[in-house]
C-alpha cells in the first residue's frame, strides 16, 4: 500500500487531474524500473507473524534497518511506520507484510542488486530476533484473526470498509503479498498500448508467477488465491477495465474512471479523516461530508488514486499487479518480463498483435483460468502454456534489443534475469505446483515445512 503523497495546491480546474497524470510523460531516456515486493514476517519457534510491537517485531525489523542500515524513519504518529533511503521506501502492509518500494533505476541488474541488499539487511536483522521472511502469495496457515493490523489510520478505515463492498477485502489487505512493477510512458499513445497489454497479460503473469495454492492450513484449489481474492474485493475499483480499449482512450477517459471509485479518505495533518465511500466529484465541488466547503489539492488526487486496484494501473506511470509473491529470482524476473515487453517498441507491438482481437470476455476469461489452473488454463481452445511460451519469447527480445549490460560489461543484457520462467514454460510448472508438489509428497501434508524451505 502507498504511503501519503505529497506536493501541489489546490484543483482549481478539472483539466489538472489528466494533466497530472499526463506529466508522467518522460522521454524513452528517462524510463527507469521501480519494483515493489511484499513478504510475511513470522517468529521462527511458533511459525506465526509477527506483531507490530515488541522484541519480535515488525517495529523491532524496522528500527534494525534504520540504525544499521541508515534508513531514515517515516512516522504516523508516534510509531514507526516505514523507512526511506535514496528514493526507495519499505513500508508496512496492513497485516505486517514488509514491502519494499524501490528507487526507479535504469537497469534490471540495479534492481535486482538493490532486491538482493534489501533482503541481505532483512535477514541480518531478523536472523538476530528470532524472524524470517518467506515469498508467497497467500498466508499460506495463519488465519484472519492470527494477523496483527499495523497502526496506520488508512488501514482501519478500509478494514471497516472492505465487508460493506465485497467478501474478500479483508483477505487480501492481511494475508496476501505480490511482487509488481512500475514502468514509463513516452506519450499518451505509448500509454494506451502499454496499458492495453498490460491489462490483456496480466493472466499470463499470475500464471507464470502463480505461488498461493494453500489457505487455512491445505490447498485451495487454486494456483494464484491471491488473484482469485482480487475478484471479490470491490467490483468499482478492481478489475480488466474494459473501456481502455475503446476508441478515444486516453488520460482524460482514465480520470472519468478514477472520479467515480468511491473514496476511501482524506490525509491531513498526519491523519487520516474518514471519507468511506464519498465522491472526489463531490470533493472537487466543495460538497465533499468529511470536510465541507474545502477543495481537494493535488496531493488528495494522487492519494485518491493509489486507492484504486486494477489488474494494472496508472498513476505518472502504470503499475503491473497481475503476480504472487515468491522467491528471489522471480522479484527479479518480474521486471525483467515487462521490461522486456514494454521498453522496446518492436517488443510491445509484438505483445499487442497476440492480444489486439481478444473482446472483454477473453480476457476475464484469461484472468479467471489463470487464478485457478495457473499454466495449464485454456481460453477458447487457446492453452496458457503456449501463450506463455509466447510472451516470454517476446520480452527476451525485447530485453536483448535494449542491451544493457550488467557486471562492468561481463553481461551482455539482462535476458538471464527470466531464466527462472523460462523454466517454468519448458515444464509447465509453476512455484504453485512445485509447493502441491512437496505437500503431496516429502512434506506428507504438513504445510510447517514450507517456512524451513522456502524462506529468504
Amino acid at each position: 500500500m502507498s504511503i501519503p503523497q505529497s506536493g501541489g495546491g489546490p484543483i482549481e480546474s478539472h483539466a489538472q487531474l489528466a494533466e497530472y497524470l499526463a506529466s508522467g510523460c518522460k522521454p524513452k531516456a528517462d524510463w527507469r524500473i521501480g519494483t515493489e515486493h511484499e513478504k510475511f514476517g513470522y517468529c521462527k519457534d511458533a511459525l506465526k507473524p509477527i506483531p507490530y510491537d515488541g522484541p519480535r517485531s515488525v517495529k523491532a525489523v524496522l528500527e534494525g534497518l534504520r540504525d544499521r542500515h541508515g534508513w531514515a524513519p517515516v512516522m504516523e504518529g508516534e510509531n514507526l511506520i516505514g523507512l526511506q533511503k535514496d528514493g526507495a521506501n519499505v513500508s508496512l502492509e496492513p497485516g505486517g507484510q514488509l514491502e519494499l518500494s524501490g528507487a526507479p533505476l535504469e537497469t534490471i541488474h540495479q534492481t535486482c542488486d538493490e532486491v538482493t541488499e534489501h533482503l541481505r539487511e532483512v535477514k541480518g536483522v531478523a536472523d538476530e530476533i528470532g524472524v524470517g521472511f518467506i515469498g508467497l502469495g497467500a498466508a499460506p496457515v495463519w488465519s484472519h484473526e492470527d494477523m496483527p493490523m499495523m497502526p496506520k489510520g488508512r488501514y482501519r478505515l478500509m478494514t471497516d470498509y472492505m465487508d460493506r463492498v465485497g467478501t474478500m477485502g479483508k483477505t487480501m489487505m492481511y494475508r496476501t503479498c505480490t511482487v509488481q512493477v512500475n514502468l514509463d510512458f513516452g506519450s499518451e499513445a505509448d500509454m494506451v498500448q502499454k496499458l492495453r497489454v498490460a491489462l490483456a497479460l496480466q493472466p499470463v503473469a499470475t500464471a507464470l508467477f502463480a505461488n498461493s495454492p494453500f489457505l487455512d492450513g491445505k490447498p485451495n484449489g487454486m494456483k494464484s488465491w491471491r488473484s482469485r481474492v482480487w475478484r471479490d474485493l470491490d467490483a468499482a475499483r478492481t478489475g480488466m477495465l474494459p473501456f481502455v480499449f475503446e476508441d478515444g482512450f486516453g488520460f482524460e477517459r482514465y480520470v472519468d474512471y478514477a472520479l467515480d471509485v468511491p473514496m476511501y479518505f482524506v490525509y491531513r495533518d498526519g491523519r487520516y479523516i474518514d471519507a468511506l465511500g464519498q465522491s472526489f466529484r463531490d470533493f472537487m465541488a466543495g460538497r465533499l461530508p468529511a470536510l465541507p466547503g474545502e477543495v481537494p489539492t493535488l496531493s488528495d488526487w494522487a492519494d485518491h488514486l493509489t486507492t484504486i486496484f486494477p489488474e494494472a494501473r496508472m498513476k505518472k506511470f502504470i503499475e503491473m499487479r497481475g503476480a504472487d509473491g515468491g522467491p528471489w529470482r522471480r522479484l527479479c524476473a518480474l521486471p525483467a518480463l515487462w521490461v522486456g515487453l514494454t521498453y522496446d517498441q518492436g517488443a510491445l507491438d509484438a505483445a499487442w498483435d497476440l492480444v489486439k482481437d481478444w473482446d472483454a470476455e477473453t480476457r476475464e476469461a484469461w484472468r479467471v483460468a489463470a487464478a485457478t489452473d495457473g499454466l495449464d488454463a485454456e481460453v477458447n481452445g487457446v492453452k496458457m502454456l503456449g501463450l506463455a511460451r509466447q510472451v516470454v519469447d517476446i520480452a527476451r527480445g525485447g530485453l536483448k534489443a535494449r542491451a544493457r549490460p550488467g557486471l562492468g560489461g561481463m553481461v551482455q543484457d539482462e535476458r538471464h534475469f527470466l531464466h527462472a520462467l523460462e523454466d517454468s514454460v519448458e515444464t509447465g510448472k509453476t512455484p504453485a505446483d512445485e509447493l502441491l508438489d512437496h505437500y503431496h509428497g516429502d512434506w506428507n501434508g504438513d504445510l510447517s515445512r514450507i517456512y524451513a524451505d522456502f524462506s529468504y
